[in-house]
């Protein structure tokens, strides 16, 4: 691409310095310096074309926009048209110029995602530090990361305080406070001190390269806009040099134009007919769609995404770390028949091997805890666990009471219940807030044309229906395990004749995130089978970012359908002119170049998310 770049200008200008001085003399009737001056033009400004239409006819994949420009030159040439032959092949290079600026703009989009995995890590060993491959450090390694310098692998924070710079993953700018167990993921950036961490993830799983292998695959899940471009040129490309041949041909069989002028209007037809300016800008639409959103850290997973998220008329949302923090603290202890104490300690005793945030909380809240053995995990339910000699159940008045456990009249609704060998000993009362941005941005949806809004959630009652009175849901159900998600999500979609967007953070979302016609997951670098199971991932936990992915996912797909309706329909309207020998062929470049470079220069504002202001 470089060598490119670089080789275009010269031929062009070189081209543009011949072409002048010999078009004054053609015109003057100069005619011998004149034809040597245009055919040095043709030569030199079209000789990267030649060479490559010559390729292609070695390779037998000749029928593309460079051969018709080849023809269309050469003949404009044999029939005496030499200021047009060489303006055709000047013209098209222009255009090549222009689209190759604005390809290479819109990578840089995502070639500057590569700059934010650092090569190498500074490891702590025996207080010595040794400067190391990335990909050679291993889980459970110190490091140290001072200011300034990029996170090289998902870390814990062992000791120091810092500020993290997170816009790399998630686009946001505002920096987030570090300190001893906080987690930072590989391609932050820390500032204002330095920080000893231990690796949790090799770089093969950390933040940093899952999201730039997503970025990368991408590309290559296309769109059916880019499927019909695609299958559009394998047939239109032949199809007009058929046509082309039987303009030139047809008309001096039967009297009806002298050879000169049928051959005339093909040349012209050639050079409308270039497919370059839809096979170009189409997809460019959708790859600097896909670019600028993974730079404010939206990662759709192919272009192919697109239309269902323009699409959405339903909004389904996961509610613990989706519509809420997620950082459930235990606000109350209800202990019955034991002190709090022991409440808390069979718990979390209970809880010990579990990662779910309900655990979390309660294990944060407990003084002290044994590992538990025998564990029993039911999806959306609680644990039932062997803690000492006792069998210790934790979780919604559900499962207790399939487990024939009596509850007291006066048990306090959506809470956390825990029983011993069968018997009720105590509720733990939790607490999560919504997100301060959860209401702005279900407000947003609505504006964007979502008509119904849902919670599917695992949590208990209460708490449910606390954060959908909270943010306005128009539906919601509670204490469901993953099926159950599921299927009311399946119900959903069948009663729905608009597309349903299902919202999540968790495992336990995956199969609801891959059921629905458009699944997104939050905080992208927290579960695996989330970001697989979805098709587009937020890497931040912001829910502001939602309507900017319907948004920017409208907007390319408009942005894509403008340059098929223009690129068509001014070709169209150009063939017919030029088949009635209307315009002849300096209008024919017009269609060719001036319309490539208009669609690739309308696909460019892809790379640009729409502003909120602007919905």
């Amino acid at each position: 691409m470089k060598k490119l770049l670089l080789g275009e200008p010269f031929r062009i200008a070189a081209g543009l310095v011949l072409f002048i001085p010999g078009a004054v003399l053609h015109f003057l009737n100069i005619d011998i310096p004149a034809l040597i001056l245009l055919s040095l033009a043709l030569l030199i400004s079209g000789s990267g074309v030649f060479l490559d239409a010559l390729r292609g006819i070695r390779r037998l994949d000749f029928l593309d926009e460079k051969f018709l420009m080849c023809i269309a030159s050469i003949g404009a040439f044999v029939i005496g048209e030499y200021v047009e032959g060489v303006a055709v092949m000047l013209f098209f290079l222009v255009g090549e110029y222009f689209e190759h600026r604005a390809v290479g703009r819109s990578r840089n989009a995502i070639k500057t995602l590569l700059d934010i995995c650092p090569d190498t890590a500074t490891v702590l060993s025996d207080g010595e530090e040794c400067v190391i491959d990335a990909e050679d450090v291993e889980v459970g390694t110190v490091i140290l990361v001072r200011a300034g310098e990029r996170v090289p692998l998902d870390s814990v924070v062992e000791s120091g305080t810092a500020e993290l710079d997170t816009s790399a993953l998630t686009g946001e700018h505002l920096p987030r406070r570090i300190e001893p167990g906080s987690l930072i993921e590989s391609g932050c950036v820390v500032i204002g001190g330095a920080v000893v961490c231990r690796t949790v993830h090799t770089l093969e799983q950390s933040s940093a390269t899952r999201i730039l292998e997503l970025v990368e695959s991408a590309e290559e899940r296309k769109s059916r806009e880019e499927s019909f471009i695609t299958k559009f040129s394998r047939y239109y490309t032949p199809a007009v040099i058929v046509l082309a041949i039987l303009m030139a041909a047809v008309p001096p069989i039967f009297n009806l134009l002298p050879l000169r002028d049928s051959v005339y209007r093909a040349l012209s037809f050639l050079v409308v007919s270039c497919p370059c300016a839809l096979v170009i800008s189409v997809p460019m639409a959708f790859f600097g769609g896909i670019g600028g959103a993974a730079s404010r850290g939206i990662l759709y997973k192919g272009g192919n995404t697109f239309s269902a998220i323009s699409r959405i008329e339903n909004a389904v949302f996961d509610k613990t770390g989706t519509l809420t923090r997620g950082e459930l603290s235990v606000s109350a202890l209800h202990p019955c028949g034991v002190d709090e104490e022991e409440l808390l300690y069979l718990a979390a005793s209970a809880e010990f091997g579990s990662t779910h945030p309900i655990a979390e909380a309660i294990k944060r809240a407990a003084r002290s805890r044994s590992r538990s053995q025998d564990i029993e995990e039911i999806g959306g339910a609680g644990v039932v666990a062997t803690v000492g000699d006792a069998r210790v159940a934790v979780g919604t008045e559900k499962l207790l009471l399939s487990l024939d456990v009596a509850l007291p009249d006066d048990v306090p609704a959506g809470a956390v219940y825990v029983a011993r060998d069968g018997v009720y000993i105590g509720a733990i009362t939790l607490f999560d807030t919504v997100k301060d941005e959860a209401r702005e941005a279900l407000q947003e949806l609505r504006a964007l044309g979502v008509k119904r809004t849902y919670i599917l959630s695992g949590d208990n009652e209460a708490a449910v229906r606390s954060v959908s009175e909270e943010l306005g849901i128009d539906e919601y159900r509670a204490e469901l395990t993953p099926e159950g998600k599921f299927e009311l999500l399946e119900h959903i979609i069948d009663s729905s004749s608009g597309a349903t967007l299902f919202v999540g953070d968790g495992i336990n979302d995956a199969p609801s995130l891959a059921r629905a016609d458009v699944g997104i997951a939050m905080g992208g670098v927290g579960s695996d089978s989330a970001i697989e199971a979805a098709d587009a991932v937020i890497v931040s936990d912001n829910l502001s970012r939602l309507p900017d992915t319907v948004r920017g996912a409208r907007r390319t797909l408009t942005i894509a359908k403008e340059n098929i309706v223009f690129a068509i329909s001014v070709k169209l309207l150009v063939l017919l002119l030029v088949s009635f020998d209307i315009g002849g062929m300096w209008l024919a470049v017009f269609a060719d170049v001036g319309v490539a470079v208009i669609a690739i220069l309308n696909a460019m504002r892809a790379m640009k998310l729409p502003s909120r202001k602007n919905k």
